[in-house]
């Protein structure tokens, strides 16, 4: 499939990016770093292919063995780690994260970053309109989304354990991602390993399980994130009711 063609890719990406900034409407965050970690996140696909190679040529070869393998080592573990990175590089640090729903914000925008690089080397690999439209459709519902999702609950944990010591922090969020994305991948490579064994039977339950990890991750995560704008509402109220109280009051005092 021709490159301009396939750089249509981008466009779900870019369009859950928007959803995402509407979300974040009150306290935007600023849009370099958001620009920084989308690309980081893109290019962070380089050593993820190089990494998922290796583990690919070190792993099991056949059956569901080798399927489980792919989806949650190779795959599951290797991008995950690479988000979660690009989010710990580029603004764990950073004055701009300073609210718990900036960890949903960064961390889905790392993962979109990868999710649109992936998403047109996919479509590269397709051949005929009719091959390319059944991948480009599934991929901007389920595959795009999905990475956002994954990352999201990273990101969300991460800030809780920041601000408030609550929750399983960066390194318990990153194994919620590699379990989703590995049961996401998994459901999909078994689908071939029981088509191969004789058992179409199985093909419908593990079709739908990627359609129930990422509407049921959509869902938990939105209702992560409204918690998560609902403390910061309440901080930055607090934080703003405090600083007018400490307003000078003449003569040096202040009212406390």
């Amino acid at each position: 499939m021709g490159l301009l063609l396939a750089l249509s890719g981008a466009i779900p990406a870019l369009v859950v990016m928007g959803f995402i900034d509407r979300f974040d409407a009150k306290r935007p965050e600023p849009r370099q770093a958001l620009r920084r970690v989308a690309l980081l996140g893109g290019l962070s696909t380089i050593p993820a292919i190089v990494i998922e190679q290796v583990l690919t040529a070190v792993g099991p070869t056949a059956g569901a063995p080798a399927a489980l393998w792919s989806a949650f080592v190779v795959a599951a573990l290797t991008e995950e780690s690479m988000k979660a990175w690009v989010v710990y590089r580029v603004v764990w640090r950073a004055p701009a994260f300073d609210e718990r729903l900036d960890g949903i914000v960064y961390a889905t925008r790392a993962g979109l970053g990868f999710a649109l690089v992936e998403n047109v080397g996919y479509l590269l690999g397709t051949h005929g309109g009719g091959d390319f439209v059944w991948v480009f459709l599934l991929r901007a519902v389920l595959a795009v989304p999905g990475h956002a999702i994954y990352a999201g609950f990273m990101g969300y944990w991460a800030a809780r354990r920041r601000f408030d010591r609550v929750g399983p922090g960066l390194w318990g969020g990153l194994l919620i991602a590699i379990v989703l994305h590995g049961a996401y991948d998994g459901a999909l490579f078994l689908v071939d390993v029981v088509v191969k064994a004789g058992e179409p039977l199985w093909v419908l339950p593990l079709v739908l399980v990627p359609v129930a990890v990422v509407i049921g991750g959509y869902r938990r995560l939105r209702r992560h994130a409204a918690e998560a704008l609902r403390l910061d509402d309440l901080a930055f109220a607090r934080a703003a009711e405090g600083a007018r109280l400490r307003l000078p009051l003449g003569m040096g005092f202040t009212l406390r």
